[in-house]
C-alpha cells in the first residue's frame, strides 16, 4: 500500500463500499476530519474513547471501548506520591451499553450498577464525569472539564490492508480543571497545571497485535509542549503517529521512532527517539507499572503501561529546541489477540 503521509485538509468518510478503506482517507490531519464509518467486518470492528488526566499530585483515566466481541470500561488511578493505585473494569457480551460514535466531538457513555463514564461534548469543551460506588481506595467521583478551543489533533489513518485498518485521534496537552474525590481524598485539577490526553480508536484490526506508546506534556518556562510517540503497530505500512504539541499547534513528525528498553526489566530506562531526523531523543524513567491483563479464551490483551518522567529533548518544524527535564507521562508495551 502506498504511504499515506498526505495532510488531509477536508472530510472524508473513513470507509466505501462493503467497509473498505476509502483511498481518499489515507493520510493525518490536524483537525479530526475523518468519519469512523465503519460497516460489515464481523467481530473484527475495534473503537475507544480514552481519556487520560494527569498532573502533579495524581494520573486518572477513564476509557468506553466496544471490540465486537466484548465492551470493556475500565477506569484506573494512581497517586503519584503514595502510589496509591486502582483499576476497575466492567466487560459486556458483545459490547453491550458501550455505543460509540463515529465522529470525534460527540457526546458517550456507560452507565452498571458498578459504575458510570460519561464523556460529554458542549461547545469546546468536554465534561468527564464519573461515579464508582466502591473501589479499593473507597468511593470515586470525578467531574474534570477539559478545554478544546484552539487546540490542534493528530489524526493518522494506519492502512494494513484495504479490509484492516484504524483511524486514531491523539489529543494532548489539553488544559483541564475539576476534582476528583477518591475515599476521603481531594484531587483538583487547574489549567496551569493539569494536562488532558485523548485517544479516539476505530478501526478494523488484524487479530495479533502489538504496539508501544508514550505520551506526556509539560509546562516549560513559556510554552505548554505535549508528545505523542509510536511504533510496532504502524510498522510497514507508511504511516505513523508521531507527533509534537507546541502551545496546542501540531508539528507532525514523519520518521519512525524507536523504543528501546528491557523487556525483562520495565524499570529500567527507556531510550526513545527518532530513527532518520534528530526530532526526538528521550529517557524515559518509570516508577510505576501498571499491568492489565485479559484473558476471554480467543480475546487475550497484556498491557505493561510504565508511568514515569521524561527528559531529554524534542524539536518542532523549524528546529527549535525544547529541553524537557522531569516531565510526567508514560509509555508502554502491549500485545493482543483480538
Amino acid at each position: 500500500m502506498e504511504s499515506s503521509s498526505n495532510e488531509i485538509t477536508q472530510s472524508v468518510d473513513l470507509c466505501v463500499g462493503w467497509g473498505r478503506l476509502n483511498p481518499n482517507a489515507l493520510g493525518w490531519s490536524r483537525k479530526p476530519l475523518i468519519r469512523a464509518n465503519l460497516r460489515d467486518h464481523f467481530l473484527r470492528k475495534k473503537k475507544w474513547n480514552y481519556w487520560a488526566v494527569m498532573n502533579q499530585d495524581c494520573l486518572f483515566s477513564a476509557t468506553i471501548s466496544n471490540i465486537d466481541y466484548v465492551g470493556m470500561v475500565f477506569v484506573y488511578f494512581l497517586d503519584l506520591e503514595s502510589k496509591d493505585f486502582f483499576e476497575e473494569t466492567v466487560i459486556t457480551p458483545f459490547g453491550a451499553g458501550c455505543d460509540l460514535s463515529e465522529t470525534f466531538h460527540e457526546s458517550v457513555s456507560f452507565h452498571s450498577k458498578k459504575m458510570s463514564v460519561r464523556f460529554e461534548v458542549v461547545h469546546e469543551k468536554v465534561l468527564i464525569s464519573v461515579s464508582i460506588p466502591h473501589t479499593s481506595l473507597g468511593r470515586v467521583d470525578a467531574q474534570i472539564k477539559v478545554y478544546f478551543s484552539s487546540q490542534e489533533s493528530l489524526t493518522v489513518v494506519v492502512p494494513w490492508s484495504w479490509r484492516r485498518f484504524q483511524l486514531t485521534t491523539k489529543c494532548v496537552g489539553l488544559p483541564c480543571e475539576g476534582t476528583l474525590l477518591v475515599g476521603n481524598r481531594t484531587y483538583e485539577f487547574n489549567v496551569n497545571d493539569s494536562f488532558a490526553t485523548f485517544d479516539f480508536g476505530r478501526g478494523v484490526w488484524k487479530y495479533r497485535t502489538f504496539w508501544n506508546w508514550a505520551s506526556f506534556s509539560t509546562a516549560l518556562e513559556n510554552h505548554i509542549i505535549g508528545v505523542n510517540l509510536g511504533a510496532g503497530w504502524t510498522d510497514g505500512t507508511g504511516a505513523n503517529e508521531n507527533a509534537v504539541f507546541v502551545d496546542g499547534k501540531l508539528i507532525k513528525i514523519d520518521s519512525d521512532v524507536s523504543f528501546d528498553y528491557d523487556r525483562k526489566d520495565l524499570f529500567k530506562p527507556w531510550h526513545i527517539y527518532t530513527k532518520s531526523s534528530d526530532q526526538v531523543e528521550l529517557e524515559f524513567h518509570p516508577f510505576f507499572e501498571r499491568i492489565a491483563k485479559s484473558n476471554l479464551l480467543i480475546v487475550a490483551s497484556s498491557v505493561h503501561q510504565m508511568i514515569g518522567r521524561f527528559k531529554g529533548f524534542v524539536r518542532d518544524a523549524e528546529h527549535n529546541l525544547y529541553i524537557v527535564d522531569g516531565a510526567l507521562g508514560w509509555a508502554e508495551e502491549h500485545r493482543a489477540r483480538w
